[in-house]
């Protein structure tokens, strides 16, 4: 019986070999003919089954008509660059000709929050992931009212959105606001260029009319060094912010803790263009938040007597907004403050340091950063083309952080003055107690950025201990010890005595227990 089922048993295994073979076949068929460029007829016939005993075989026919890709034809747009490159796309989103500057941004993620984030007034973003559009756009995301950059340069914009929250397309979108997009460039090949040339101007356009030759002199007749754009995009008149996290989304136990009972901090916001998130955040915390003009007048905001200051990020360039430097000047020193991003660049210049523009800048979600008093590293979110000259701080201002790809000042102190920024958003966690901190070598100040931002691994590790600015006492110069490394210990629960803030589980819950804190113990300080 085994003899006669054995070729029973080999036909069956060959009918599901050739079965699976044909399936496989004829899904590829079909992929082919669904993204064929130039719809035309096909036919293909195979052969798929072995010969019966009458010696007839049966075959399996795949025909299909005409067929156009899903997301139809959308025309022509072209990029002009300043260096004389032309790149030939497809447009979606709105027709028209805009200039700005190019930059690269390597986030593999939320690209709704780039597209509404203000800081990108004046530039275009070319998207160095491939895929774009996939989960559409969603009413709850957005870091602003609108979208404020020139144009999205991309790959590949997705044929479908697939995303529960998803309320429109990418394209559709983009066409409500008015902002130009191109597709189907290489975008890979403009990121090296980018990262060679530095940043460079550019003109879309879905006007093939013009010649290339006016498109370049559009672009080199363009410049975002010495733009004030942050009278662009800051607000109209001063009001206040009350909407913290949703519920749903709230993640910091340290958030849900700071609320009710005590006396909210009353934190100023000047807004240069001030991201949602950064408000939802603050408020979350418990504070109250109200949020100024970028020109409006110190001494207005000092009669509110606030507890804290707090100054936005932004675009533009820093040095072009010199009402923003005399104002913060003036405060420093009365309230505390704390400045992100344009915040970080507008403090530095009134610490007394200059900023220089960078060559690409720094775009994208996955920047390391070291705090240079223990030598921890940090994952931060960036969006600069600007930073500050560390060489050109005053002595008493400590570099708190320093980008570990270039070596810039991506944070500063200035006790003194109770102020501290930061240039970065920081991606932060609870620290993972099996994992070793990263060791510095022994002759690593907090006052200057290292000259070389790697280092290796060695046997010692640095401790710092500084005068508590969270004691109410005049803190003073921060001292490093050597030590025998070793696996370090979970970080307890932020509190007044530690600095920095541990603890932290998103990108603006580090930002905003950093501003609490400070001015809690500031407070408390005056009080003793």
């Amino acid at each position: 019986m085994a003899s006669a089922l054995a070729p029973q048993s080999g036909t069956v295994q060959c009918r599901r070999q050739v079965s699976s073979t044909c399936t496989t076949r004829a899904m590829n068929l079909q992929r082919s003919l669904y993204f064929s460029t130039a719809p035309r007829l096909r036919s293909f016939a195979q052969r798929t089954s072995p010969a019966g005993p009458s010696g007839a075989r049966r075959g399996l026919v795949v025909s299909a008509a005409a067929v156009s890709p899903p997301w139809g034809k959308r025309p022509p747009a072209k990029l002009v660059l300043e260096d004389g490159s032309v790149w030939n796309g497809t447009a979606f989103g709105a027709t028209g000709t805009e200039v700005g500057e190019v930059v690269f941004n390597t986030s593999l993620t939320g690209y709704q929050e780039i597209l509404t984030d203000p800081s990108y007034k004046g530039q275009f973003v070319c998207f160095t992931y491939p895929h774009i559009g996939n989960t559409g756009i969603n009413l709850e995301d957005m870091e602003s009212t609108k979208c404020h950059l020139g144009a999205v340069i991309i790959r590949d914009l997705s044929a479908t959105v697939s995303n529960y929250r998803s309320s429109l397309t990418l394209d559709a979108y983009l066409k409500e606001q008015g902002v130009l997009g191109i597709a189907d460039v290489d975008t890979r090949a403009i990121t090296r260029r980018l990262r060679v040339t530095g940043c460079l101007n550019g003109v879309v356009t879905t006007d093939l009319a013009r010649s290339d030759a006016d498109l370049l002199a559009a672009a080199r007749g363009w410049s975002i060094i010495g733009k004030d754009l942050i009278r662009e995009v800051t607000c109209d008149e001063v009001h206040e912010w009350r909407d913290p996290t949703g519920a749903e989304w709230e993640f910091s136990p340290e958030a849900v803790a700071s609320r009710g009972g005590a006396e909210p901090y009353h934190v100023v916001a000047y807004d240069f263009g001030i991201k949602h998130n950064i408000l939802r955040r603050l408020a979350s915390f418990g504070c109250r938040i109200t949020v100024v003009p970028a020109d409006y007048p110190a001494a207005k905001v000092l009669e509110m007597n606030p507890d804290g200051v707090f100054f936005s990020n932004g675009p533009g360039d820093p040095s072009a907004v010199p009402y923003a430097v005399a104002n913060a000047e003036e405060i420093l020193g009365k309230k505390p403050v704390f400045g992100i991003c344009m915040g970080h660049q507008v403090l530095g210049q009134a610490f007394g340091a200059k900023t220089f523009k960078l060559k690409f800048g720094h775009h994208g979600g996955n920047h390391p950063i070291r705090f240079t008093p223990t030598g921890r590293i940090e994952i931060s979110a960036q969006n600069h083309n600007f930073a500050v000259d560390p060489d050109t701080l005053p002595q008493e201002v400590e570099v708190s952080h320093v980008n570990l790809n270039d070596g810039t000042c991506a944070g500063m102190l200035f006790p003194s003055k109770k102020a501290m920024t930061i240039q970065v958003t920081i991606r932060r966690r609870r620290p993972d107690p099996t994992m070793p901190m990263c060791a510095l070598p022994s002759s690593s100040t907090c006052s200057r950025p290292s000259a070389s931002p790697r280092w290796p691994r060695s046997q010692h590790s640095l401790e710092a201990s500084s005068s508590g600015i969270f004691d109410g006492v005049a803190p003073g110069p921060t001292e490093f010890h050597a030590v025998p490394w070793r696996w370090p210990a979970p970080h307890p629960t932020p509190r007044p005595s530690r600095w920095p803030p541990h603890g932290s589980d998103h990108d603006l819950c580090a930002l905003s227990l950093s501003l609490c804190l400070l001015i809690l113990a500031l407070r408390r300080g005056e009080e003793n």
